[in-house]
């Protein structure tokens, strides 16, 4: 599939609510679940992913409630239990079980689903997920608390990269233009109110809850990680008893963007074994 094909995707009611999402590939399932950045969608996170993980799988990459192109009900308010659910749905529209591909925030949902619906997974990647208790980054801070400028943006990306070479303002503007399309940070705002850390906790799982998880997990993490600090990945790592993890030296938060080959054959190796 070409990748302006792939990007342009597709909608799906799931239980009335008009999902955007891209597929492409045949085979196994996987679901991958994009992070919760300002102006973020499944093709921002996942662009230099899906086409290579295609080649050997059917992808999926939705935009979860309360970002890019999929419904923003005015009723909801964008909470973590309304990310949850709506990713069960997409999931339950699917062939399962299916395989999870989680980046930050999404690497959080893809923990609540192996706790609450095991039997529609069964395989995870968890990409510098959330799901434990920490005090709040400064950087995870400025992510959530954002207010669109773009300036702002420019500092966000800088602070996602290790490498700073992907610090462009080609870049910035086209994630501010992102941020500021009708009813995006409208959303945005509305998913993330202050206090900012109550969001941090309301991702986490019980420490005993992530013990008795018996999905196979890969822990992926990078090293100078400013948003999700790599500790917190290590204690994830720790407490899932089928997990084992790669970290990426000189990498940030980005390392499906950072280490493109190499995540891309960490996680098909691991995800076809």
């Amino acid at each position: 599939m070409a990748a302006s094909e792939l990007e342009a995707g597709a909608y799906r009611a799931v239980k009335g609510l008009n999902t955007f999402y891209h597929h492409a590939g045949s085979g196994q399932p996987v679901v991958l679940i994009h992070g919760s950045g300002p102006g973020v969608s499944a093709w921002a996170n996942w662009r230099l992913v899906l086409p290579e993980l295609s080649r050997h799988c059917a992808a999926y990459a939705p935009d979860i409630i309360g970002f890019g192109k999929t419904d923003k009900p005015v009723n909801c308010a964008f909470t973590h239990e309304d990310r949850v659910n709506h990713l069960i749905n997409f999931i339950e529209t699917l062939p399962t079980p299916v395989r999870l591909i989680g980046n930050s925030m999404g690497g959080g949902l893809a923990l609540a689903v192996a706790v609450r619906r095991p039997d529609l997974i069964e395989r995870m990647v968890l990409m510098g997920s959330v799901g434990v208790s920490f005090p709040i980054t400064e950087g995870l801070a400025e992510v959530w608390g954002y207010t669109p400028s773009l300036e702002k943006m420019r500092r966000l990306i800088d602070l996602f990269a290790y490498n700073k070479a992907l610090v462009t303002d080609e870049l910035a503007k086209l994630r501010y233009e992102a941020s500021i399309q009708p009813g995006y940070q409208e959303a945005y705002a509305k998913a993330f109110p202050a206090p900012l850390q109550q969001h941090v906790e309301a991702m986490s799982i019980a420490e005993e809850r992530i013990r008795q998880i018996q999905t196979p997990a890969l822990v992926i993490h990078g090293r100078e990680d400013r948003i999700i600090p790599m500790e917190v990945g290590v204690r994830i790592y720790r407490l899932l008893p089928r997990a084992d993890m790669h970290v990426f030296g000189q990498c940030g938060h980005w390392t499906q963007i950072e280490k493109t080959a190499d995540f891309n054959a960490q996680v098909i190796r691991f995800l076809q074994a």
